[in-house]
């Protein structure tokens, strides 16, 4: 927070920073509204835990989940945004877009937690990054309407987020059918007795799996809150986080030596074609947008290669690289890194592609890391919205699924199930819903016991299911549209 604390900042500058900040922490804190449903429910309807005690338990594990994440799933996010307004994300459209995903996110999670409705902050964060996409493409002259998404993330995070609630309710009811099977205990399968806790050994399984699905989740989906952050800080303090100024001596120098070998090999691939250092930029934005490979996207990855290599040249640390120049040479290491990656899946040379999978997987680690004190603040976010804003979404999955109560097994097959199918997904670096795995993950163990469902309350939920992601593009596309208009004639940042 250099520029704020030096006083280098303007005003305008300090309240979009400030506000943009408070806008994620609070989308962290509504995500813990309605995440909290699916750790705590089981533990309290089967009177494992005290309401109180469960979610206070349940914010810790989040906190935790959030302290100890990788970042894959914040980054994996952050490639959904159109590659300009990453570039540029401290330019006006820049701030347009994180107000836009922000707004649009907390407004649709509020109104379904408002109604009881378990949703998906995963869905209405894409839906809302899909909005911004499409508008942004939709007001710019030289590119065709839906140029710029990156359809190829939206389609993996897509069948992630699609397949994930067919997982939690498929796999809860089988694993309900073969406990059983196997576990001759018949308390496990009635309905808890009320004010008595269960037996010892079935409630240490359920405090497990609870923790099991806070701490998976705090990893899972408090990155989201983390990567819009990111992007926050590098667009307006640069100087301390366009880079990871805490990267080792050795990897900056190995950098420059092997950014200015790749600039050779690009322009041997280029076979002539040249293109001068102002077009290099649009030029490879151009082929991220589009996909298509030309021998001028070579060249223009030889120019921005050797712009790398000169920029790191004799530097022992990236606090070496003028503070000013930081956000171009993160723009830079971000097209080259991002251009590699879209390269390597068939247009490099076999030859020729370790090196430069190698160079990507070092330009990357630049780029994509998380403060500890962004961790912090996203986890007590979370925690504390864990804590405060659970008893909605609580009852809807406790009470309103099924037509009879939620018994010992079901609750412990529904989470573990929960618990498994989000670390996987972590490890992926996919974001996935929690509320879709665990609500169809207790419907599934209802539908196995024969135990029925409430269909209008699953009819509800399939209804907030399937709305989101459109009432979610739409709300980002008009709040970007308005916020561009804002910052461009109201406060004249361009």
């Amino acid at each position: 927070m250099d520029g704020l604390l030096d006083g280098s900042l303007a005003l305008p500058t300090v309240i979009l920073l400030v506000g943009a900040l408070l806008l994620a922490l609070s989308f962290e804190f509504v995500n813990g509204f309605h995440d909290t449903a699916n750790a705590v429910a089981t533990v309290i309807y089967t009177h494992s835990l005290r309401p109180t005690v469960a979610v206070i338990w349940s914010g810790f594990w989040n906190f935790l989940g959030v302290l100890t994440s990788t970042g894959a799933v914040a980054f994996g996010i952050v490639a959904l945004l159109p590659v300009e307004l990453i570039v540029n994300v401290g330019s006006g459209a820049g701030f347009s877009m994180v107000f836009a995903l922000l707004l649009s996110a907390i407004v649709w999670n509020l109104g379904t937690w408002y109604l009881g409705l378990p949703a998906s902050s995963s869905h209405t964060l894409i839906g809302s990054i899909l909005g911004v996409g499409l508008m942004n493409s939709y007001l710019a002259a030289d590119r065709a309407f839906g140029e710029g998404v990156n359809w190829g993330k939206v389609q993996d995070t897509a069948m992630a987020l699609l397949v994930s609630p067919v997982v939690g309710f498929v796999c809860s009811a089988v694993l309900l059918i073969i406990a059983r099977n196997l576990i001759k205990t018949p308390e496990l399968y009635a309905e808890p007795p009320k004010d008595k806790t269960p037996p010892w050994w079935i409630r240490g399984i359920l405090v497990l799996t609870c923790t099991g699905v806070s701490f998976a989740h705090g990893s899972n989906d408090g990155q989201k809150g983390m990567g819009l952050i990111m992007l926050i800080l590098i667009g307006i303090v640069p100087a301390g986080y366009a880079l990871n100024l805490q990267t080792e001596s050795g990897d900056v120098a190995a950098m420059a030596s092997h950014s200015k070998a790749a600039a050779q090999t690009f322009e041997t691939m280029a076979a002539g074609a040249t293109v001068a250092q102002a077009d290099a930029q649009q030029q490879l934005s151009q082929y991220l947008r589009t996909g298509v490979v030309a021998p001028a996207t070579f060249a223009a990855l030889a120019v921005k290669s050797q712009s790398i290599s000169e920029a790191l040249d004799g530097k022992q640390s990236f606090k070496d690289v003028p503070p000013e120049s930081r956000r171009a040479v993160r723009s830079d290491i971000y097209l080259v890194s991002e251009s590699i990656s879209k390269l390597a899946k068939g247009a490099l040379p076999a030859a020729e592609k370790p090196a430069l999978v190698k160079l990507k997987d070092e330009l990357k680690g630049v780029t994509t890391f998380i403060p500890v004190w962004v961790k912090v603040a996203v986890a007590l976010a979370l925690g504390l919205g864990t804590m405060i804003g659970w008893k909605r979404i609580v009852v809807t999955v406790g009470e309103k699924i099924g037509k009879s109560h939620l018994t010992y097994a079901q609750g412990a097959c529904a989470e573990l199930v929960a618990m498994s199918t989000i670390a996987a997904a972590d490890v992926y670096g996919l974001p996935v819903s929690t509320t879709h795995v665990l609500s169809s993950g207790v419907a599934g163990t209802m539908a196995a016991n024969h135990s029925g469902l409430q269909m209008n309350t699953l009819r509800n939920l399939l209804l907030a299911w399937v709305l989101t992601l459109p009432v979610c593009v739409f709300l980002g596309a008009m709040l970007f549209a308005a916020g561009l208009y804002f910052v461009s004639h109201v406060l004249g940042l361009g």
